[in-house]
């Protein structure tokens, strides 16, 4: 053994890479030749033993609990037998562990630190351990994917150190105090259920998340998170329509110190999520995310100037999604304002708006726009067709204004070419997804030349769901056509055979 390797120092970073080949980044867990790697390792020299045998039983992501009972004499014939099926359940007719069988389970159960449960079948087995039992001592993160929970199935998996904790529906009785149980807890998903008074005693029980994803809650909850200074994340989903729980009336006025993303998606009404734009501030905010079902515009505007208050908001918010899934009536009151709600957001660097309404832009408030948002990288503003009222000219002179955007949705009138651009020699190289709403270009040599010469990394102008395929699809053939051309090809010959391929 080369001399190095009893450097403790070089033999940790060794392993330490062993453990983390591309695919388990992706999926976290590790191979099987990364495993079968470190128990070779622990096996060949007494000074690999303790690190190799902490990195095979760290992770028992995609493996549960079955390792762990497979170190039971008992057991471990059942579990590994070659000629059973993998899929049958083994443990269905199995005595729950014995008192002389608890050191055995129990061996390596410090060494974990990650463990998704996705089935209740194994949990019987633990069922006489004592109920003080700490059976991972060191845990921490805990992904609960049982579909149904039973009181006292997480009593062995809620240690002190545990941070991370991702539930699969409604929260049990074990979960009441989780906070005091797990002080530390940093992060808690709670992917199912539709909240109510258990889920806000259990939120009321932590005292230092730094991220949330949780059915909705009530105002005892939400007052309760804006005392907690590492709070930066809280996402809302709830999958059902459901009306908040619990009175939001009730809401006092406070600040979220450090909160720098609030997302409210799902069943939500939009009445509520205005109710905590209005109570609370949020001097560190940079993203807003709202995705709901249903939002008349009428709401919406509500929306807008709720978010258009907050100015302890206007120095900081640089994302800003909005959108709803099912169409409603449509109303008569004019939108060109709704865009002027997002102008304090000085550091802007995303707006994207889907309402199923149109959003109006002309030349002078696209202008204005892109003066306000010097930073803005992505600019949407809904998949409705709208009035042409933005021109060619208008449309680069806004370019000009904004030189790291990425992605325009707008609506361009394309019959009227206002521009040439041989003469022109501004070019915007960021512009990479140009999205229209526009009627059918008269010229669509002309509108496939504009685009060629003055937004070079754009390789296919996209058109909106509600827009007519055929209309921009001429102009993507003949943009092919000048990206492909010989050098030395008349442009006649190029006109040509973009007319072939109509």
């Amino acid at each position: 053994m080369h001399r190095a390797l009893l450097v403790s120092e070089i033999l940790v970073e060794i392993f330490v890479n062993l453990n983390q080949p591309p695919m388990s980044e992706i999926l976290d867990w590790l191979p099987s030749s990364t495993r079968k790697s470190f128990a070779s390792l622990a096996l060949t020299y007494t000074i690999f033993h303790e690190l190799a045998m902490d990195l095979l039983w760290c992770n028992m992501n995609m493996l549960g609990l079955i390792p762990l009972l497979g170190c039971v004499t008992r057991l471990h014939s059942v579990i590994y037998d070659p000629k059973s099926n993998y899929y049958r359940d083994w443990s269905k007719d199995v005595d729950p562990l014995g008192e002389h069988e608890f050191h055995q389970f129990l061996r390596h159960s410090a060494r974990v630190r990650n463990i998704t449960i996705s089935d209740s079948k194994y949990l019987h087995l633990l069922t006489t351990l004592p109920i003080e039992t700490c059976v991972f001592p060191d845990l921490r993160s805990l992904s609960w994917w049982v579909p149904r929970t039973e009181i006292g199935d997480l009593r062995f998996f809620l240690p002190p150190t545990l941070r991370r904790c991702y539930v699969f529906e409604e929260l049990q009785l074990d979960m009441k105090y989780i906070g005091a149980r797990c002080p530390d807890m940093e992060e808690l998903k709670v992917n199912g259920g539709s909240g109510g008074v258990r889920l806000s005693e259990t939120l009321r029980s932590c005292r230092r998340l730094r991220r949330l994803q949780c059915p909705p809650f009530d105002s005892a909850a939400w007052m309760h998170l804006s005392t907690i200074p590492t709070l930066l994340e809280v996402n809302i989903f709830t999958s059902r329509m459901i009306h908040y729980p619990g009175p939001l009336d009730n809401l006092d006025f406070a600040t979220f110190l450090h909160l720098t993303t609030l997302s409210l998606s799902g069943g939500i009404e939009a009445a509520s999520v205005v109710a905590i734009i209005q109570h609370f501030k949020f001097p560190s905010l940079k993203k807003f995310k709202m995705h709901v079902r249903v939002l008349p515009w009428a709401e919406a505007e509500q929306l807008f100037r709720a978010l258009s208050l907050c100015k302890a908001s206007w120095q900081t918010l640089e994302h800003i999604i909005i959108s709803s899934r099912n169409k409603t009536q449509e109303h008569t009151s004019d939108s060109l304002t709704a865009v002027r709600q997002f102008f304090c957001f000085k550091e802007l660097r995303t707006l994207r708006i889907y309402v199923h309404r149109p959003i109006y832009l002309d030349d002078d408030l696209l202008f204005e726009a892109m003066t306000t948002w010097p930073h803005i990288h992505s600019l949407s503003l809904g998949w409705h067709p709208s009035p042409t009222t933005i021109t060619f000219r208008g449309l680069f002179a806004a370019l000009r204004l904004c030189p790291h955007l990425q992605e325009l949705q707008v609506s361009v009138d394309a019959r009227n070419i206002d521009i040439e651009p041989e003469v022109e020699s501004f070019q915007h190289t960021s512009l990479k997804h140009l999205i229209v709403d526009s009627c059918e270009p008269v010229n669509v040599e002309g509108v496939a030349r504009i685009i060629y010469s003055m937004l070079p990394a754009v390789s296919q102008v996209i058109y909106s769901n509600d827009g007519v395929p055929r209309l921009w699809h001429d102009v993507n053939k003949h943009l092919d056509l000048l990206r492909n051309k010989p050098s030395s090809a008349p442009d006649h010959c190029i006109t040509e055979a973009a007319l072939a391929m109509s």
